[in-house]
C-alpha cells in the first residue's frame, strides 16, 4: 500500500490529495488497511462479473479465426472439444501449481523472509517480488520520480493501444514477421528488466 500510493504523490497539484483520499489520512494506517482489504475483496467479483459478460458477447457473436478466415465449415461445437481442451488445461496448471507449493515452496521465496524481523536493522537490498521487478526496474532507471511514474504507466497502457494500432484482418502472426521480431523484442525487454530489477 505504500509504494503505490508514493507513486499516487508523483501527480502535480492533486497527489497529495489523492494520496489522503486513499489512505484515510496521512499515512498507512488501519483505514488504509480496512479500503485495500475491502478493495482486494470485491475486485474478484468485478473480474468474475466481466469474465461472465466477455462470455455472453462471444456466446452472441462467435469467436473469431485469427487467421481471418471465416468459414462455417471449419466450425466445431465448443462441448466437448474445447471443453475437455479447458479441462485438461486447468489440470496441468493445478498440477504444475500443486508441484510447487508441496515440493518447492521456497523455490520463488526471498531469503530475507526466513530472517527474524529486526525494526533497527533493515536489510540491505530490498526489492519486490518478481512479478514486479521489471516496473520496480523502471522507477529505479529514472531519477525524476514524475518521468519514473508517467514511464511505468506508459509501458503498461501502450498495451491498450495495441487494439487500435493493428488495422489488418490478419490477426495471426504467422504472416507477419515484423511483428513477431517486436514481439520477440517486447519478451526480452521484459526479461531483461526483470532481471535489472533484482540487482543491488
Amino acid at each position: 500500500a505504500t509504494v503505490i500510493t508514493n507513486l499516487l504523490s508523483a501527480i502535480p497539484y492533486i497527489g497529495t490529495t489523492l494520496v489522503e483520499c486513499i489512505c484515510g489520512g496521512f499515512s498507512v494506517d488501519k483505514a488504509t488497511l480496512t479500503r485495500f482489504f475491502a478493495f482486494h475483496f470485491i475486485l474478484p467479483f468485478i473480474i468474475a462479473a466481466l469474465a461472465i459478460v466477455h462470455l455472453l458477447f462471444l456466446h452472441e457473436t462467435g469467436s473469431n479465426n485469427p487467421t481471418g478466415l471465416n468459414s462455417d465449415a471449419d466450425k466445431i461445437p465448443f462441448h466437448p472439444y474445447y471443453t475437455i481442451k479447458d479441462l485438461l488445461g486447468v489440470f496441468m496448471l493445478l498440477l504444475f501449481l500443486m508441484t510447487l507449493v508441496l515440493f518447492f515452496p521456497d523455490l520463488l521465496g526471498d531469503p530475507d523472509n526466513y530472517t527474524p524481523a529486526n525494526p533497527l536493522n533493515t536489510p540491505p537490498h530490498i526489492k519486490p517480488e518478481w512479478y514486479f521487478l521489471f516496473a520496480y526496474a523502471i522507477l529505479r532507471s529514472i531519477p525524476n520520480k514524475l518521468g519514473g511514474v508517467v514511464a511505468l504507466v506508459l509501458s503498461i497502457l501502450i498495451l491498450a493501444f495495441l487494439p487500435f494500432l493493428h488495422t489488418s484482418k490478419q490477426r495471426s502472426l504467422t504472416f507477419r514477421p515484423i511483428t513477431q521480431i517486436l514481439y520477440c523484442i517486447l519478451v526480452a525487454n521484459l526479461f531483461i528488466l526483470t532481471c535489472i530489477g533484482g540487482q543491488p
